[in-house]
C-alpha cells in the first residue's frame, strides 16, 4: 500500500502507512486458512523501526510508564526498543513453562487453538505503571490474558499498543472498556 488514505490506524495515516508498507502476509501458517502477518520487515528497517518505536513513545509519553511489559515473542522486540529509548525497564509476558520463577498464569483461546501466558509473581511493584506492548491485536485473547496477568501481578496498566489490529476480529471489542493503540487497522 503506498496512499495513506487507504491505510487507518490510531496515529494516523502516514504512521499506518509506515507500518503496512513492511508487512508481508503468508497464507497458510501456522494452520492451512490462516494469513499470518509477518513483521519482521519492519524489524528489519533500522530507519522504520526507529519511526515506529518513536511514534508509540510519542503516543504515550515517557512519563506515562514506568517499565515495559512484550508479549512473546514479537511483542518483546517493541517492548525492549521502547524500554531502551525511554529508559525504562522491560518485563516479558511468555508462553507457560518458559519462566524459572513461580508465576501468574492466564489460558485463552487463539484464532487457531488454545494457548498460556505466564509472567513471574514479583514481575511489578505493587502499583507500577505499565505499558503493555504486542505485535498483532487478533481475537483479543492474547491481550487480555496478557492485561489480566499484569494487574494480578501488581501492575497498573498504563496503556495497550500493537503494531497492526485484525479489526475484523473484533479483539478491539472484547478488551472494552480498555484502550487499544494500534498503529494500523486492516
Amino acid at each position: 500500500m503506498t496512499q495513506t488514505d487507504e491505510v487507518r490506524g490510531d496515529s494516523g495515516p502516514e504512521v499506518a502507512a509506515l507500518v503496512a508498507s513492511r508487512v508481508l502476509d503468508v497464507p497458510d501458517f501456522p494452520k492451512p486458512g490462516i494469513v499470518f502477518k509477518d513483521l519482521m520487515p519492519l524489524f528489519a528497517d533500522g530507519t522504520v523501526f526507529r519511526q515506529v518505536i518513536d511514534g508509540i513513545v510519542a503516543h504515550h509519553g515517557t512519563g506515562s510508564f514506568d517499565v515495559v511489559a512484550g508479549v512473546e515473542a514479537r511483542g518483546f522486540v517493541v517492548a525492549a526498543a521502547i524500554a531502551y529509548a525511554t529508559g525504562k525497564g522491560v518485563v516479558p509476558v511468555r508462553k507457560a513453562g518458559k519462566l524459572p520463577r513461580k508465576t501468574y498464569s492466564a489460558s485463552y483461546a487463539l484464532e487457531y487453538g488454545e494457548a498460556t501466558l505466564e509472567v513471574h509473581e514479583d514481575a511489578f511493584v505493587a502499583g507500577e505503571r505499565v505499558l503493555v506492548v504486542d505485535d498483532v491485536l487478533a481475537t483479543g485473547g492474547t491481550a487480555g490474558a496478557a492485561l489480566d496477568l499484569v494487574e494480578r501481578a501488581g501492575g497498573t496498566v498504563s496503556g495497550f499498543t500493537v503494531l497492526m489490529e485484525l479489526g475484523f476480529l473484533d479483539g478491539r471489542k472484547r478488551l472494552a472498556p480498555r484502550t487499544v493503540h494500534a498503529l494500523l487497522t486492516v
